[in-house]
């Protein structure tokens, strides 16, 4: 199921996702948004409804630091050790081998994006977009394909996931698209709904 879409410009973070709920042959539409913000991040999911419930509503997000040089390391340590607790206490988690797994997210903040793993690991992609779940691929040539042609974040977030949908049955309308900004003035993130295009 899913496609969840983020973007980033280094200032503005988008994460934008569908509606769909698949399960058993069927695909509903869901009330329970894929994507949304906690503490200073925006957070998109897929895998599982309820690791993004207890990411959303459970999950302590910790502080990030304010220097840039050391905001990866912060996200493979500090904020990852943070989410596999709280997957852990809300019973989601599980181990494989004696190896953890969690689930595919993608995280917003300071201005820049983040791909999180189902082994925890952090990715930070050169092209400044990235997409998870069934409609990734379709979603990733569509963020592709506009990037030099002046379309807002928003814009592109909102064709890549028309895309998905086009062509992949695990995806379905209505969109969530929210954004965080890092402020100029004291380096903080703030967060917002942004309307569709």
């Amino acid at each position: 199921m899913t496609a969840i879409v983020g973007i980033t410009d280094g200032r503005t973070v988008v994460i934008a996702g569908d509606s769909a709920g698949v399960g058993g042959g069927v695909t509903q539409p869901r009330l329970d948004a894929k994507v949304f913000t906690n503490g200073p991040y925006v957070i998109g999911y897929t895998s599982s409804f309820r690791m993004g419930q207890i990411l959303r509503y459970a999950f302590k997000a910790p502080v990030p630091p304010e220097d840039d040089e050391g905001l990866h390391a912060f996200m493979c340590t500090g904020f990852i050790n943070s989410v596999r607790e709280g997957l852990k206490d809300g019973g989601w988690a599980s181990k494989n081998n004696e190896q953890e797994e969690g689930g595919s997210f993608l995280v917003g903040v300071r201005g820049r994006l983040f791909e999180i793993g189902e082994d925890y690991q952090v990715g930070e992609l050169a092209d400044g977009y990235s997409a998870v779940g069934c409609g990734a691929e379709i979603a990733l040539g569509a963020l592709h394909a506009t990037g030099d042609t002046g379309m807002s974040l928003q814009a592109r977030a909102t064709a890549a996931l028309e895309a998905a949908a086009h062509f992949s049955t695990g995806v379905r309308p209505p969109f969530t698209i929210v954004g965080t900004t890092r402020s100029e003035t004291d380096g903080h993130p703030g967060s917002e709904d942004v309307p569709s295009p």
